[in-house]
């Protein structure tokens, strides 16, 4: 499979999890999701912005670590 996939008209939703203070918004787009095997997330402050791809493993994996607070911090 290709990952390369055409966001062009995919219909963004923010997550449930954004803050509504400006900051944390993470968007996603289910449709492309159910087609593509693929997730794809994005800033939604930066909507012209690139997106992450993920594999519905690594996804899982990195929505478990943030609701662990285990990811690495700076």
């Amino acid at each position: 499979m290709s990952s390369t996939v055409d966001l062009s008209g995919a219909e963004w939703v923010k997550s449930s999890y954004s803050n509504g203070g400006g900051g944390g918004c993470v968007e996603w787009a289910p449709e492309i999701a159910a087609v593509s095997d693929l997730i794809p997330v994005r800033d939604s402050k930066d909507p012209d912005g690139p997106a992450i791809l993920f594999r519905p493993a690594a996804w899982s994996s990195f929505v478990s670590a943030v609701r662990e607070q285990t990811l690495p911090t700076r």
